[in-house]
């Protein structure tokens, strides 16, 4: 997959490039990113720097993780991370994180809807899945306030720092943003 750029009214959403590196590694200083987010705790240079050089550039070359670094303009401030990454054959699975500064302004939902819209347009798939360790309500909101559909509780249903817990899960349609799907879908019977 060739990487891309998208652009909302207020942001610029592209791939990460080493020059995000210092402000990867600033962000992910914020105890909650470390606690609710798969970011390794502590959080080092090294690993911003591996991230912006090493894995967000392979994700975008194998087409199985496709993160966004997102910012204010195309010049301004990085303001947050959204990425997609294949979970199954049927689904692709949105993560994101806020910037602490950035928060409660919309900004991870606007980014988060133009990269759903993306893929429901570009990469032709049926369903974007959230998952949230049960009782991060910050992502929680994100995720119903950009549209997702709350689905229930995976028991033991993500690893976190090598521990299974329970998740929120909820679903992103194309038809939930007006959209065709490339396949049929036909949903069970109401009752």
């Amino acid at each position: 997959m060739e990487p891309t750029t998208l652009t909302t009214d207020r942001l610029v959403l592209r791939p990460f490039v080493p020059a995000d590196e210092a402000e990867v590694y600033a962000a992910a200083q914020d105890p909650d990113i470390q606690r609710w987010t798969l970011v390794p705790s502590p959080y080092k240079e090294e690993h911003a720097h591996t991230w912006v050089t090493e894995t967000a550039p392979g994700g975008w070359r194998d087409g199985k993780a496709f993160p966004f670094a997102v910012r204010l303009g195309a010049e301004g401030p990085l303001v947050a991370s959204v990425g997609l990454h294949v979970h199954s054959a049927e689904s692709y699975e949105v993560g994101y994180w806020a910037v602490r500064e950035h928060r409660g302004r919309g900004y991870t939902v606007e980014a988060v809807l133009a990269v759903a819209r993306w893929a429901f347009t570009e990469l032709g798939i049926g369903r974007v899945e959230w998952r949230a360790e049960v009782g991060n309500v910050g992502s929680r909101a994100v995720a119903e306030k950009a549209g997702f559909q709350f689905e229930g509780m995976l028991r033991a249903g993500i690893i976190q720092r090598e521990t299974y817990r329970d998740c929120w899960i909820g679903a992103l349609l194309p038809s939930d943003l007006g959209l065709p799907s490339r396949t049929p879908y036909l949903p069970a019977p109401a009752g």
